[in-house]
């Protein structure tokens, strides 16, 4: 297939236009980056089945040929990013979402979405099924990416059903692996680059708040037998193995062999206190599940972070 994925040189963009290319797909990737990073793609600017294009997707987005699928990552999407960002993740949610729609609709294509666990809120259901509406405080900092998400879920499904677009949506919960950014704002590489530097690891509250981390070639997994799949509804991608962020912290200074301490900081507005997800649609539609363990995956991201991130 011709395949454009928005946000390509993103963490997850990137590594998803890897895994196309390998399956013989030839990838359109459009990132403005904002927070992608040329050093994501840049090994695959030679590769002959490859296009780049610099470009904000908030505008229209003009794509030459045949087009068999739209994939639609772009979007800041770390907690750094929401005081940084706040309206470009409010437009690229909204106006991106549609310029990507259109571009489906025009070229006859495919359109998958990637939505978030974030369109939960602070769950008050756990863990969380397709079918929880959430809790999500709209005018707080958090909610320019969970709103811009609901957003992009609603016109995702209004063009399903008006325009008979073939759509895909996925909710990611917490993934992690090579090429996040250090400084990203999120709980994994923040306590990764301590760690690696014998710095105290910062936990927000008393570390009881939960999240359920995957590896990156899992999610990726998944969201590839999504494309292929018939299933127009969201569907949750993540690891269902839920841990306390103190209990993430310990792990992390152990696999790192670490001297580093723990120090607690105020607990940030409307952070989740729970995340899992319900991965039963996905094991029965996808006949899909996260396999790979956490200190295995760790040690890779640890690996990655010491010889590319200079934070040894």
């Amino acid at each position: 297939m011709q395949i454009v994925v928005t946000g390509g040189a993103g963490f997850l963009g990137s590594h998803l236009c890897d895994r196309l290319l390998s399956d013989g797909h030839s990838v359109v990737a459009v990132d403005n980056y904002i927070t992608g990073r040329r050093s994501n793609i840049e090994h695959l600017f030679e590769h002959e089945r490859f296009v780049f294009l610099k470009h904000d997707v908030s505008s229209h987005i003009h794509v030459d040929g045949d087009v068999n699928f739209v994939m639609h990552l772009a979007s800041p999407a770390s907690p750094i990013d929401f005081e940084r960002f706040p309206i470009q993740i409010l437009k690229v949610g909204a106006l991106g979402t549609h310029n990507a729609l259109g571009l489906a609709k025009a070229k006859n294509a495919g359109f998958f979405l990637a939505s978030t666990s974030e369109v939960y809120g602070d769950p008050l259901v756990n863990p969380q099924p397709e079918s929880y509406w959430g809790n999500v405080n709209p005018v707080g900092i958090r909610g320019v990416y969970d709103e811009a998400k609901r957003f992009a879920e609603a016109m995702t499904m209004a063009y399903y059903r008006i325009h008979q677009v073939d759509t895909r949506i996925v909710r990611i919960f917490n993934t992690y692996g090579p090429r996040m950014r250090a400084n990203d704002g999120r709980s994994m590489p923040s306590f990764i680059a301590q760690a690696i530097q014998g710095k105290p690891l910062t936990v927000f509250g008393e570390g009881q708040q939960t999240r359920s981390f995957c590896y990156y070639e899992d999610l990726i997994d998944g969201l590839v037998k999504l494309v292929h799949s018939g299933e127009h509804y969201p569907v949750n991608i993540g690891n269902s193995n839920e841990i306390t962020i103190l209990e993430l912290a310990e792990t992390i200074i152990r696999v790192c062999n670490s001297s580093s301490s723990i120090v607690y900081e105020p607990l940030p507005q409307d952070d989740p206190r729970l995340r899992r997800p319900d991965t039963s649609r996905a094991n029965r539609i996808l006949q899909w599940e996260a396999k790979i363990p956490l200190e295995e995956g760790l040690k890779k991201t640890i690996e990655y972070f010491k010889t590319h991130e200079k934070v040894v």
